[in-house]
């Protein structure tokens, strides 16, 4: 991260920053005093910049349990006058509806802005979502940055939109604005004096029917602000007869697919940064003149259908426009309308049809083409486990323990870094993913069904990270109903997926400060709850542990708990792994390959000029769970003190 970029006096000057730091900077400028999320990719380095400037800016930064926790704890410092700003990804939003739905009724008094990704074709999360529909509902202001400029520009300005409307507002950014990178330029930095109040005479309510029509009129102010926002804005002709509104990163495409398609003098593009509640003056202004108008736009049809709505209220003074977009089926990628990203290609291809010009195909290759491309200079890859992941040996140990039980057990999955269970680096053993603790309370359904003739052993894999995020509750419920089922805990120690970022686990706070360790086994033991710990690089005792517990009835939990082996390796020595030729049978071996195909570890290849396995030494950390399982016992450990 460029922290030195992020914290520079010098307003005007312009540095190189990614999206989530612009994001980290405009707080910065806006003078944020509180700040919290619970880590998602998209825009899980938000805070953790913050985190890196914490103590030179008097902020207060969090890593959260929950999102729902962290947008409880920046209203809070919000209802007290300070800024506050909330971190999230789409799906962690749908964890904080609830109190977000009541926080828009009640209003907030400090500048809060809530910062959401979306991830369209799901590059780093289990489903594509557009939190937009879901922030309409919410009656809440909503402004997409298009660039990383924009990132900055816009977090700075909303905080100052909240504080006007006394109501957060919501900056929505994609994968394409968080993980880029641009020249940014700096504004000053503020660093207010911060005094909190909040009296007994101080309410903040919800239960009021007169809030429900106070929300509208702040939104209606909203609207009227957005009408002259300078983070909307119009390039082409004057009085364009052929339109196309575009917002986020989509502007930035359409703008580019109109000079491939050599029609950016007769085409107008209209980016809407502000893109809820719409602003309906400058969209009036612009679609009187249009009798074409193309909607670009990830990943839903969001604009086109409240454009669409608005138009057909002003019908007699617009006439008649064609519409094209998601809705229509004219704008679409490869996968179809709503679904996956755009890009320039996939605007100029939607352009060229929509407005019948030439057009020779897309300028990138597909993957097709470029695999057929490079043809064997790329090796192929998979979704896998890291090598040494202790989550490996942990699923080869319940998918043993299952063989040797005979019972055909059901095995539940969760979100994290072992998702993976579902492909072949897990086995194929999970069987549902849903969200972050569902699979704890499916198990708990699962596990009452007995009545009714289901006796198959139930397991739920969730990560240690996720136990603290959402699966007590559900744990409380089986204790409670005496729910037939075992939690399998993988505690590798860190919120592996999204940054290795500490959890009510660790000894450490966001800021790398010391922190009141929340003991996983003391939770469990406090519900009562029968456990047990392993650790998954011991194969045959976590093997026979499972087992174990197989034969127990009631909610039970296994901890494994074993340190990532990303974390583990950082400035340690680690074991050399490596095959005896001598030992090693090749295609004689009864494993049928496992070590380099079954076990799925990246370390573990198979030399094919030599018929043999073999460990690339430079990936392997060094776990040695491969050696465990060798018939012919010829991967060898050396082992290193740890």
């Amino acid at each position: 991260m460029t922290i030195m970029g992020v914290c520079k006096e010098q307003p005007g000057v312009r540095v190189a920053l990614t999206g989530n730091e612009s994001i980290a900077r405009g707080a910065l400028e806006a003078g944020v005093a509180y700040a919290a999320s619970y880590p998602g990719s998209p825009t899980a380095e938000v805070l953790g910049t913050l985190a890196k400037v914490a103590g030179e800016f008097n902020l207060y930064v969090e890593w959260s349990v929950n999102e729902k926790v962290a947008m409880e704890g920046a209203a809070a410092a919000s209802f007290t006058g300070l800024r506050s700003l909330v971190v999230m990804k789409a799906d962690g939003l749908n964890v904080a509806l609830d109190f977000a739905s009541a926080l828009a009724l009640s209003g907030t008094r400090g500048g809060m802005v809530i910062v959401v990704g979306d991830d369209p074709s799901s590059h780093s999360s289990v489903r594509e979502e557009d939190s937009r529909n879901l922030c309409k509902a919410l009656h809440l202001p909503i402004w997409e940055p298009s660039s990383v400029q924009e990132a900055k520009d816009m977090t700075r300005a909303a905080f100052d939109l909240s504080e006007q409307l006394k109501l957060p507002v919501v900056v929505r950014c994609v994968t394409r604005v968080c993980h880029a990178s641009g020249d940014v330029e700096l504004g000053e930095l503020t660093r207010p004096e911060r005094r909190p109040v909040f009296g007994r005479d101080d309410r903040v309510i919800t239960f009021s029917i007169q809030l429900h029509a106070q929300l509208e009129q702040k939104l209606s102010r909203a609207a009227a602000e957005a009408s002259d926002s300078f983070f909307n804005g119009y390039s082409g002709p004057a009085n364009a007869r052929r339109l196309v509104i575009a917002s986020g990163p989509s502007a930035m495409y359409a703008l580019e697919a109109l000079d491939m398609l050599g029609l950016a003098g007769g085409v107008g593009v209209l980016k809407l940064g502000t893109t809820w509640p719409l602003p309906e003056t400058l969209l009036l202004n612009y679609l009187k003149n249009a009798s074409e108008v193309v909607f670009a736009e990830e990943v839903e049809p969001f604009v086109e259908d409240n454009v669409m709505a608005l138009a057909a209220g002003h019908w007699n003074e617009l006439g008649s426009i064609k519409f094209y977009g998601k809705r229509s089926g004219h704008v679409a990628g490869p996968a179809g309308a709503g679904i996956g990203e755009l890009d320039p290609d996939v605007l100029a291809g939607s352009l060229a049809k929509i407005f019948d010009v030439p057009w020779a195909g897309q300028t990138m290759l597909t993957s097709r083409e470029a695999e057929e491309l490079l043809g064997e200079k790329m090796p192929g890859r998979e979704l896998a486990l890291c090598a040494g992941c202790p989550h490996r040996a942990s699923f080869w140990a319940i998918r043993t323990a299952l063989e040797l039980d005979g019972r055909e057990g059901v095995v539940l999955g969760d979100i994290g870094c072992y998702t993976l269970g579902i492909v072949r680096t897990g086995y194929y053993l999970l069987q549902t993913m849903h969200c972050m603790g569902a699979g704890v309370g499916i198990a708990g359904g699962l596990g009452k069904l007995n009545r009714f003739g289901f006796n198959k052993p139930v397991i739920t894999v969730v990560g240690d990270s996720t136990f603290y995020h959402a699966a007590v509750p559900a744990l409380i419920n089986a204790r409670y109903n005496r729910a037939n089922f075992m939690c399998v805990v993988l505690d590798n120690e860190t919120t592996a997926m999204t940054g290795h970022q500490p959890h009510p686990g660790r000894q450490t706070t966001a800021t790398g400060g010391p922190a009141d360790t929340v003991y996983m086994e003391e939770i469990i033991r406090g519900l009562n709850i029968p456990y047990a710990i392993s650790d998954p690089y011991d194969v045959d005792a976590t093997i026979n542990a499972v087992c174990d517990m197989l034969q127990l009835s009631g909610p039970r939990v296994l901890i494994l708990r074993r340190t990532c082996a990303l974390a583990a390796v950082k400035g340690k020595e680690k074991n050399r792994v490596y095959v005896d030729w001598d030992k090693c049978i090749g295609d004689d071996c009864g494993c049928g390959r496992f070590c380099s195909k079954v076990f799925a570890c990246p370390a573990n290849i198979w030399d094919a000029e030599h018929g043999k396995a073999r460990i690339d030494e430079a990936v392997c950390n060094g776990c040695g769970v491969c050696a465990t399982l060798c018939p012919q016992q010829a991967i060898v450990v050396e082992r290193t003190v740890e």
